[in-house]
């Protein structure tokens, strides 16, 4: 059996805030404590540039979001980012699209009934691709989805999934639009490794 990866947990708001290298010493500050705000991180150097930081940040967030600012090579500036989060295989399932450099919602859709995690990256990459032409912009789009963008790059959502009209049209229009637009803006792969969760991520892993 693999040895468990060592954590370390930023205390915001507990009796002694710090930073903290085991959960038993961390337990201490927050068990009983009022509204304690505290986080477990993979490395010293993040939990460090987190505590720094407002708790806020980090609520809801995969310990590794913002890790990107940090990286030796960092995504390109200004951009999109898009994620999608889907409940079981099959549904309900949301998009959305961030402005990276700004955390900016730019926008958001769903839930829908029925759809999987690739079907709402393709569609979240195509609003991207959309909403960036419409206002004469080429920033690149970065997805974490290999699959979604290869859908993209065929022009086509491969899906087998039985979608509701409303999701089925969506997909069609998506389709019809790459098709009339073969010159858009580039479409990246996010680099979850050196960069962390993307940061339009919906906090649900």
């Amino acid at each position: 059996m693999p040895a468990q990866r060592r954590k370390f947990y930023v205390v915001w708001k507990g009796r002694k805030p710090g930073i903290y290298p085991s959960w038993e010493e961390t337990r201490r500050q927050v068990e009983g404590f009022p509204n304690a705000r505290y986080r477990a991180f993979d490395s010293l150097e993040e939990a460090r540039r987190a505590f720094v930081r407002d708790a806020d940040e980090y609520t809801g967030k995969p310990s590794s979001m913002g890790k990107w600012r940090y990286a030796a090579r960092r995504p390109a500036l200004p951009s999109v980012v898009v994620d999608a989060a889907a409940s079981g295989p099959s549904g309900p399932m949301e998009y959305r699209g961030v402005r990276l450099d700004t955390d900016e919602v730019l926008f958001a859709q769903g839930p829908f009934p029925r759809g999987t995690v690739n079907i709402g990256e393709f569609l979240a990459i195509v609003h991207a691709l959309a909403w960036l032409a419409e206002r004469g912009l080429n920033w690149p789009v970065y997805s974490d989805s290999q699959v979604a963008r290869l859908w993209v790059e065929r022009g086509k959502c491969k899906s087998r999934l039985r979608m509701d009209e409303r999701l089925a049209n969506l997909v069609e229009r998506a389709e019809k639009w790459l098709a009339s637009h073969p010159n858009h803006a580039p479409v990246l792969a996010w680099d979850t490794k050196e960069w962390g969760e993307i940061p339009a991520d919906f906090g649900r892993k």
